[in-house]
C-alpha cells in the first residue's frame, strides 16, 4: 500500500477559481462563502485547505477579495479537524509580527495551522501599497531572511538578526507555538531561486499543474528538489495544486472542460502586472487550461476511476498532499468527496493525523 494522500481544497477568496460569472455559481468571495467552504470540506472528509493571499484582486481590480489572516483565525475557531494553510507574502508583514500572529492562530486551531510562503508575483500589489519593488530573484533573498527570523522567533529565542533587508534585536515571543511545534511551512514557486530556498527551509513544496507531463514531470521536480542540500531538517514533502473536473465518463468531463474553457475565454480579462520572470506563467503559455496555479494542466479531468488512477500516479511519484479547485465549487467539492475519494481510500487507506 502506497502513502495515503491528503486531500484538500482552495477556499474561494474572490468567489471562484475559473469563470467569474458562472451560470450555476453565485459566490462573492465573502467570509461567509469561505467559512462555508472549509466547514463543508471538513464535514466531507477533506484534510486541508489553502487560503491564498491577495490584498488587491489580481483578476479584477474592482472585485472583492478577502483578507487571508483574519479569515484564517475565524475559520480556525469554526472548525475542529481540518488543517488551515494561510498564504503569506513576506513583504506585507514584519516577520516578528507574522510569527506572533501564526502562533496565535496555531493556539486557536490547537495545532492545525500552517503557512504557505509565496514571494509575490503580482507587482501592482507591491507598488500600490507604496512598498519597494524588489526584482524577482532578490525577493527570494528577502524571503530567506524573513523566514529565518520567523522560524527563530518560533523557537526559544531571543532572536538577533542583521541581514541585507531585515533586522531583529533581542526578540523573544511568548507564548511558544502550540504543543511546542512550529507551524508547517508550505512553499510556492518553481524558479531556480525558489527551489534553492525550498530545499533549504520548506517543509512541503507545492508543485503547480504542468502541461501534459503528468507524474513523470512531477518526478523530475521531486528528484531535483531532493538532490539539493537540506541541512538539519526532516525530508522535504510534496504537494500538487490542480483544478479538477470529475464526471461518470471521460466524455462528460471533457464536455465540462470545454464549457468552462469557452466561458473563461469569453470573460477573460488579462492580468496586468504579473511578473514576467515567474515560472508558473511561462508553463501555461499556449496550452488550454482552466483554473489558477496550473489549473487543469495536471490532467485531473476525467471519469471518477480515471481521476483516482491519475491521483494514485502522482502519489506513487512522491506527492502526498493535493489542493483542488472546483467549479461550481460546492457541488463539485461534494461530487469528488462522494465519488472519487472513496476509491482513493480503498487503494491507499485513510491519511494519518
Amino acid at each position: 500500500m502506497s502513502t495515503s494522500p491528503r486531500l484538500g481544497v482552495w477556499t474561494p477568496i474572490s468567489g471562484n477559481w475559473a469563470v467569474r460569472d458562472h451560470p450555476d455559481e453565485h459566490l462573492d468571495g465573502s467570509y461567509a462563502d469561505n467559512r462555508r467552504t472549509v466547514v463543508d470540506a471538513e464535514r466531507l472528509g477533506y484534510d486541508t485547505t489553502l487560503i491564498a493571499q491577495h490584498t488587491i484582486n489580481p483578476g479584477d481590480d474592482g472585485g472583492d477579495v478577502i483578507d487571508t489572516w483574519t479569515t484564517a483565525a475565524a475559520i480556525a475557531e469554526a472548525t475542529s479537524r481540518i488543517e488551515i494553510i494561510a498564504a503569506i507574502k513576506p513583504f506585507l508583514y514584519n516577520p516578528g509580527v507574522l510569527a506572533k500572529m501564526a502562533t496565535q492562530i496555531g493556539h486557536i486551531s490547537r495545532g492545525r495551522f500552517a503557512i504557505n510562503l509565496v514571494s509575490g508575483w503580482f507587482l501592482p500589489e507591491i507598488t500600490k501599497l507604496g512598498l519597494p519593488l524588489i526584482d524577482h530573484d532578490r525577493r527570494y533573498d528577502y524571503s530567506r531572511e524573513w523566514l529565518s527570523i520567523v522560524e527563530q522567533a518560533w523557537g526559544e529565542g531571543p532572536v538577533t538578526f542583521a541581514g541585507d533587508h531585515l533586522r531583529a534585536e533581542e526578540l523573544r515571543l511568548r507564548p511558544r507555538p502550540y504543543g511546542d511545534t512550529p507551524p508547517v511551512v508550505y512553499f510556492g514557486g518553481e524558479s531556480e531561486p525558489a527551489r534553492v530556498l525550498a530545499a533549504e527551509a520548506a517543509d512541503v513544496f507545492l508543485i503547480n499543474g504542468r502541461p501534459l507531463d503528468g507524474p513523470d514531470g512531477v518526478k523530475a521536480i521531486i528528484a531535483d528538489l531532493l538532490s539539493r542540500p537540506r541541512p538539519y531538517r526532516d525530508p522535504l514533502r510534496f504537494g500538487l495544486t490542480s483544478f479538477l473536473i470529475a464526471r461518470p465518463t471521460q466524455e462528460e468531463a471533457d464536455e465540462e472542460f470545454e464549457k468552462l474553457w469557452r466561458l473563461t475565454q469569453a470573460q477573460r480579462k488579462p492580468i496586468a502586472g504579473a511578473d514576467p520572470a515567474r515560472v508558473m506563467g511561462r508553463n501555461a503559455v499556449g496550452v488550454a487550461s482552466v483554473g489558477t496555479n496550473g489549473g487543469t494542466l495536471s490532467g485531473l479531468v476525467g471519469s471518477y476511476a480515471q481521476i483516482a488512477d491519475r491521483i494514485s500516479g502522482f502519489v506513487d511519484a512522491g506527492v502526498d498532499t493535493f489542493l483542488f479547485q472546483f467549479q461550481p465549487h460546492f457541488a463539485e467539492m461534494e461530487r469528488f468527496a462522494t465519488e472519487v475519494a472513496p476509491l482513493l481510500r480503498s487503494r491507499h487507506g485513510t491519511p494519518a493525523g
